[in-house]
């Protein structure tokens, strides 16, 4: 599924540094050091490779108004669903980890999210889909430049569908003429819900 917001793309993108030949060892070392100090870098491992990003503000206003969105349609619909925010998902045997910009769970705790949000202003040195796919994410939103595409997992990987699997109501376009980042997220918020009474 893609559908379109008017979303501006950022002139300040995220910023991104790719290593390689990262033990994985060293990835938990880095991802719980800067857990300790409250850092909101994110990485991302894959066997190996490791993807250093640190959000603009762009960025962050995004994740937070979807988020906020998704919110109020859940609770307009009473579905039992419960944010994550950006928690590490991690596996050793797998060689996979990251942080989503926003994540949730659908009828309570489980190893990992049934929904990931991924925001992009600039462009990913790793292949974030192989990483959910591997830790069996069922679904993942990715919003760029204004376009939000809904990835499903299948047998043979992710499949991108025209609706949420998880929210097959929820009207995405609809959805998305509610992300404006340059205005009041209450205001959006309250009239999105209107919109959906």
């Amino acid at each position: 599924m893609v559908a379109v917001a008017p979303l501006p793309r950022a002139a300040d993108g995220d910023d991104r540094v790719r290593l390689d030949g990262i033990p994985w060892e060293t990835y938990v070392a880095l991802r719980d050091s800067l857990d300790e100090q409250g850092s909101n870098v994110r990485l991302t491992y894959l066997e190996g490779a490791l993807e250093i990003m640190s959000p603009g503000g762009p960025h962050e206003i995004s994740k937070k108004l979807l988020g906020r969105l998704i919110e109020a349609y859940a609770e307009e619909r009473d579905l039992d669903l419960d944010g994550w925010g950006s928690t590490t998902y991690r596996d050793k045997v797998l060689a996979r980890g990251l942080e989503p910009d926003e994540c949730y769970v659908l009828g309570g705790p489980k190893p990992v999210p049934d929904l990931a949000i991924e925001i992009v202003f600039s462009r990913p040195k790793i292949d974030k889909l192989a990483v959910y796919r591997g830790l069996g994410v069922g679904e993942v939103w990715v919003l760029r430049e204004g376009r939000l595409t809904v990835h499903v997992l299948g047998p043979e990987g992710y499949a991108v569908r025209d609706r949420s699997a998880l929210f097959p109501d929820l009207d995405l376009d609809l959805l998305l003429s509610f992300l404006l980042i340059d205005e009041s997220q209450t205001r959006l918020v309250k009239r999105f819900r209107a919109a959906i009474r």
